[in-house]
């Protein structure tokens, strides 16, 4: 029999976890790979010219919250190759701790892939994954230290790891499995079609991610990808659905996102509106939600407050045209967040906005709304 799952309302508070001042909150597992962004917009075949940075869901959880000053181990596979260089010191540039990436010694590469610039909702849009038989596609049971997963105050996946591989998929199902040492597990939905062999039976995209949903404390999905995997249209309609999570998060994009968070055997349910943004690129929101999510998770604030940091953080992310944010500086974000529900209606955010020279102008644009 499964154990009862425990509550990460206030991970902070779990007297089980490894403790002092320098252990590690966030343990963050999946594949990064070096993201070509396009110089212009338009079809892949016409764009002449690409800028290489970094990506990869849970590697952007990792980076976004240790630039919010949270202690952050990322863990995967790269190749032995000058790309896995690259990954391996852009994302501990932002202070993620990389000791527990590992170089493959087989010749597999590490992946990369590029995009064009429109949203990844509309048909416009072009992804072109060289990731088929990537390093992180040999994450496995018998690769990975559980010991060093398990070595934070929280383990925070995606869905995207169980796509990469038969021996990643065994990886996900292992570490959903409730057992005691545990973490409390984080679980970002993160359906990507393209990766999938789409089909029916236990292997599926909808059975697969359905599973692994059940067996995590906190879980982010959008409505868009509940309709498309479960055919549920609606908040109430994915909690039924999805009961186990201690907190289950449904995001609707601009419309905002419902936390449904447990006491007991009786939901409290939290909706808090987006932000007015002005979109460079939207891409990386969804990671950017949970890593602002999470952080205020961490620092023990309140649903509706978890949430709205979830929405400044994604703000910050689709102001800037790169995967990976840097957020709001933490007192400013705390401002933003604390104001009353008809200036945060109000705000509107753009290029630059968390940058410390323009917080001063938000703040009181924001004020002179209230």
């Amino acid at each position: 029999m499964s154990e009862e799952p425990r509550v990460p309302a206030t991970v902070e508070a779990d007297p089980t976890r490894p403790g002092g001042p320098e252990a590690t909150e966030v343990v963050c597992l999946g594949e990064s790979m070096v993201t070509f962004l396009p110089s212009r917009p338009g079809r892949l075949a016409d764009v002449p010219a690409f800028t290489r940075t970094i990506g990869g869901a849970e590697s952007n959880v990792a980076c976004a919250l240790a630039a919010a000053g949270h202690r952050v181990k990322w863990i995967s596979r790269v190749g032995a190759d000058g790309f896995g260089d690259h990954l391996v010191e852009a994302i501990g540039a932002y202070g993620v701790d990389t000791s527990g990436v590992r170089r493959d010694a087989d010749g597999r590469p590490t992946g990369i892939y590029f995009r064009t610039a429109t949203d990844r909702s509309t048909t416009a849009h072009e992804v072109a994954y060289y990731r088929a038989g990537s390093a992180a596609s040999a994450m496995s049971p018998a690769t990975m230290d559980r010991g060093d997963l398990w070595s934070g105050r929280v383990l925070h996946l995606s869905g995207i790891t169980a796509a990469l591989s038969d021996d990643c998929l065994a990886l996900m199902r292992e570490l959903a499995e409730r057992r005691e040492g545990r973490p409390p597990l984080s679980f970002d939905v993160n359906h990507r079609p393209a990766l999938w062999r789409e089909g029916s039976g236990p292997r599926s995209a909808s059975r697969v991610l359905l599973d692994l949903a059940r067996g995590a404390d906190l879980v982010f999905v959008g409505d868009d990808e509940a309709a498309h995997l479960w055919d549920l249209h609606s908040p109430e309609a994915v909690r039924e659905a999805l009961p186990e999570p201690a907190v289950l998060v449904v995001k609707a994009g601009a419309d905002g996102a419902t936390a449904f968070v447990r006491d007991a055997a009786t939901d409290t349910v939290t909706s808090v509106p987006a932000l007015g943004v002005d979109v460079v690129a939207p891409v990386g929101a969804g990671d950017a939600f949970a890593a602002g999510f999470l952080s205020a998770t961490l620092r023990g604030l309140p649903t509706g407050a978890r949430l709205r940091h979830g929405h400044l953080t994604a703000a910050a992310v689709l102001t800037d045209a790169g995967d990976v944010c840097v957020p709001p500086a933490r007192a400013h974000a705390d401002r933003l967040a604390a104001l009353d529900d008809a200036a945060w209606g109000a705000l509107r955010l753009g290029p630059g906005w968390t940058s410390e020279a323009a917080a001063g102008a938000v703040r009181q644009e924001a004020v002179g709304t209230s």
